[in-house]
C-alpha cells in the first residue's frame, strides 16, 4: 500500500499483485433449485476483507483517473475482484468518490462503446458484481440501460472469441436471479440467435488455412459452449416464452445432447444446467425432451459423474419423473429406481433432497409394482432413517414419498400390511416431535391415507395413542393442522363402508363428536363444513 505512489509502475504492478491474491474462478453458480454454489479459491472472500481493512478502496479508487492507461486499467480489475460475492466491499463501492463523482457513474463511462473493449467488459463486471451482492438494484437504470447491453453487445461475431466467452459468462451471471433482466436481455440484439453462433467453432476446416488460428478456435470452442449454455440456463430460468425460444433455436436440444457427453467436465456441467433450466417447462416435457431421448444421456451422466454435476442432474430427473412427462415410463425401465435410492443415501444435502423428490415424483399414481419396487428399493431402514433426517427439506419430501405410496384403497392396504407397524411408529414419533406445521400437516394426512384403507384403518382404531393425537389436533391452534386431523375422522365413520358403526361409537366414546359440535360452529368456514359432513355420517 505504501508503495502505490512511487510511480505509475508500482501502480500498475501493486494493483497486478492485490487482484491476484484474491483471484476468484469465475464458475458462475446458476441460483436454481438446489445449484452449486459458485467456487472461489481457497482464501478468495478472506484477502478481500484484509484488502479491505487495509483500505485498498479508498487507496486504490483515485487511480481510476490515472493517465495511464495501464494504471486505470490494473484498477478496474482489481476492483472487480475485489467485489465480487461480496457485500460488504461493494456496498462500499457505491458511496466513494473520486473527483467529485460516485464510482458507479466512473464505471458506467468506462464501459462506453468508444472505450476500449478491455475496459468495456471489466467495468461491466464491476457493475454486474455490485448488482449481484446487493449494492445496486437490479431496475437501476446503470444495470439495465448499461451493463446489460454493454455485456450483450460482447457477444457478437464482431467480438474475439475469448470476449465473448467473458461476455456471456458474465451476462448469465447478472441475469440469473431476476427474472426482469431475462426478459430484458432476451430481446436484446437477438442474443438467443446470437448464441447459436458459439457452437460453430472450429469453423469448417477448408476455410482455414491458418494453422495458429484454428489451434485458437479449438482452445476456444469448449469454452464458447460452455459459456453459451450457462447464459441459456440463465435466459430460461423463468419465462415459458423464453425457453420456447432457445428449445427452437436451431438444433438446440441435438447441441445440448451432444453437450452431456462431452469429455471436457466444465461443458458437461453447463449442458446439464442448461438442460435443468429448460425442464422446467411443462409443455417442453411433453414435447422436445420426448421427441429427443433426452432422459437417455441424462441418465448415462447420472452414473459416476462427479456431486456437482450429479445434484444438478438429479434436479432435472425430478422434472422428467413428473406424471405429465412422458419420459416417465422409460426412465423407470431403465434401472432409475436403484440409482436414486442410491442417492439417499449421500452424504450431501442436496443429493438426498434430490434422491427422495424424484422418487416420490414417481410414485404419484404409480401401479402398485412401482411402489413396491420403491420400498425394497429403499428398505424400511433407509426410509426411517430419512424420516429422522436433520433437513426439513428431505423430511418434507420423504413424507411426500410416503404419501404418494399410501394412495388407492389396494395398494394402502397391501403397504400397512407389511409396513404398517413401522410407519405408524414413525408417525407418532413425528407427531410427538417439535417439527413445524407444514411437515405435521403431511404427516396427518398420511394418516388420512390410511384411515381410507379397507383393512388399514384397523391399525389406527387399535391403536389408542394415535387416536388421542388426532383428537389433540382436531382441537389445535392452527387450522391447517385442524383440517388435517378432520380428514382423519372422516375417513374412519364413512358411514358405507363395513365396521363403521363400530367406529364411530368408540369415536364418539373419545369424545370425537363433542369437538365436531364444537367446531361446527367455527367461524372457519373450510371448518365448519368439514365438521358437518362428519356429523351428518352419526345422523345417516
Amino acid at each position: 500500500m505504501a508503495l502505490l505512489s512511487r510511480s505509475r509502475y508500482t501502480q500498475e504492478y501493486i494493483c497486478q499483485i492485490f487482484s491476484h491474491c484474491c483471484k476468484l474462478r469465475h464458475w458462475h453458480s446458476c441460483g436454481f433449485k438446489s445449484s452449486p454454489q459458485p467456487l472461489l479459491c481457497a482464501n478468495g472472500p478472506d484477502h478481500q476483507t484484509v484488502l479491505f481493512n487495509h483500505g485498498a478502496v479508498q487507496n486504490i479508487a483515485h487511480l481510476l483517473t490515472s493517465t495511464s492507461y495501464k494504471v486505470r486499467m490494473q484498477a478496474l480489475k482489481c476492483f472487480a475482484v475485489l467485489a465480487f460475492e461480496n457485500p460488504q466491499v461493494s456496498l462500499t463501492l457505491v458511496n466513494v468518490l473520486v473527483e467529485g463523482e460516485l464510482l458507479p457513474q466512473i464505471f458506467v463511462k468506462m464501459l462506453q462503446r468508444d472505450k476500449p473493449i478491455e475496459m468495456q467488459l471489466t467495468s461491466a463486471k464491476c457493475l454486474t458484481y455490485m448488482c449481484r451482492a446487493g449494492a445496486i438494484r437490479t431496475d437501476d437504470t446503470c444495470i439495465v440501460l448499461k451493463t446489460l447491453p454493454c455485456l450483450a453487445r460482447m457477444c457478437s461475431k464482431e467480438r474475439l472469441l475469448e470476449e465473448r466467452v467473458d461476455g456471456a459468462e458474465t451476462l448469465a451471471y447478472l441475469i440469473e436471479a431476476d427474472i426482469e433482466l431475462q426478459r430484458i436481455a432476451s430481446i436484446t440484439d437477438h442474443l438467443i440467435a446470437m448464441l447459436a453462433d458459439y457452437f460453430k467453432y472450429p469453423s469448417s476446416v477448408s476455410a482455414i488455412t491458418d494453422i495458429k488460428r484454428l489451434d485458437h478456435d479449438l482452445k476456444h470452442a469448449h469454452e464458447l459452449r460452455q459459456a453459451a449454455f450457462k447464459l441459456y440456463a440463465a435466459l430460461g430460468a423463468n419465462d415459458e416464452d423464453i425457453r420456447k425460444k432457445i428449445i427452437e433455436t436451431e438444433n438446440m436440444m441435438d447441441r445440448i445432447v451432444n453437450g452431456l457427453s462431452e469429455s471436457s467436465i466444465k461443458v458437461r456441467l453447463a449442458a446439464v444446467r442448461c438442460l435443468h433450466s429448460l425442464s422446467r417447462s411443462v409443455q417442453q416435457l411433453r414435447t422436445s425432451f420426448q421427441d429427443h431421448a433426452v432422459w437417455k444421456p441424462l441418465m448415462k451422466v447420472l452414473q459416476n459423474a462427479p456431486d456437482e454435476i450429479l445434484v444438478v442432474a438429479s434436479s432435472t430427473l425430478c422434472n422428467l419423473l413428473l406424471e405429465f412427462s412422458p419420459s416417465k415410463e422409460p426412465i423407470l425401465e431403465s434401472g432409475a429406481i436403484e440409482l436414486l435410492c442410491s442417492l439417499t443415501q449421500s452424504d450431501n444435502l442436496a443429493l438426498r433432497v434430490n434422491g427422495v423428490w424424484a422418487l416420490m415424483n414417481m410414485a404419484f399414481q404409480a401401479e402398485q409394482k412401482i411402489k413396491a419396487d420403491i420400498l425394497r428399493g429403499l428398505s424400511t431402514e433407509q426410509l426411517f432413517q430419512l424420516l429422522s433426517d436433520s433437513d426439513v427439506n428431505v423430511l418434507m419430501k420423504t413424507l411426500g414419498l410416503l404419501r404418494n405410496l399410501l394412495s388407492t384403497r389396494p395398494h394402502i392396504d397391501q403397504i400397512i400390511s407389511t409396513h404398517g407397524k413401522q410407519i405408524m411408529q414413525a408417525v407418532t414419533l413425528i407427531l410427538e416431535g417439535e417439527h413445524n406445521v407444514e411437515v405435521k400437516e403431511q404427516t396427518l394426512c398420511i394418516l388420512a391415507n390410511i384411515a381410507d384403507g379397507t383393512t388399514a384403518k384397523e391399525l389406527i382404531m387399535t391403536n389408542d395413542d394415535i387416536l388421542q393425537k388426532i383428537k389433540y389436533y382436531m382441537s389445535h391452534s392452527n387450522a391447517k393442522l385442524q383440517l388435517a386431523a378432520m380428514f382423519c375422522v372422516s375417513n374412519l365413520i364413512w358411514n358405507e363402508e363395513e365396521g363403521s358403526q363400530d367406529r364411530q361409537d368408540k369415536l364418539r366414546d373419545i369424545g370425537i363428536v363433542d369437538i365436531l359440535h364444537k367446531l361446527s360452529q367455527s367461524s372457519d368456514p373450510n371448518l365448519c363444513d368439514k365438521a358437518k359432513t362428519a356429523l351428518q355420517q352419526y345422523l345417516a
